[in-house]
C-alpha cells in the first residue's frame, strides 16, 4: 500500500492512533508517516515499523490488527482487549 502511494517502505512507518469520534467515542486512525515525534513508541512486526503516539498507546496496548476476508466484511479490523464496547461497524470503541 505504501508503494502504491509512492512512499518508500524503508523510510516510512505505519502510524496508528486514536482520536475522538464515532458512535462509541473513540476512532482508530491509520496513516503513513516518515516523521517520529518525541514520545512516539516504535514497534516492529513482520518487518513493518509501526509508530504510535504516547496518548494513543495507552488506549491500544495489547491490540492486534487483523485482516478478514469473510462474508461479514472484508478489510482490516482491530482486536482491542481494552475496549469495553465497540460499535456495530467495528470502527469505534470506548473504554
Amino acid at each position: 500500500m505504501m508503494r502504491e502511494e509512492g512512499k518508500d517502505p524503508s523510510s516510512y512507518y505505519v502510524r496508528v492512533g486514536v482520536q475522538s469520534g464515532g458512535c462509541s467515542g473513540l476512532l482508530y486512525n491509520l496513516s503513513f508517516d516518515n516523521q517520529q515525534n518525541e514520545g512516539d513508541k516504535i514497534v516492529e512486526d513482520n518487518g513493518i515499523k509501526i509508530i504510535i503516539n504516547k496518548k494513543s498507546f495507552l488506549y491500544i496496548v495489547g491490540t492486534t490488527l487483523d485482516f478478514s476476508g469473510g462474508l461479514n466484511g472484508k478489510g482490516l479490523y482491530f482486536n482491542n482487549p481494552n475496549a469495553n464496547r465497540t460499535c456495530g461497524c467495528g470502527e469505534s470503541f470506548s473504554m
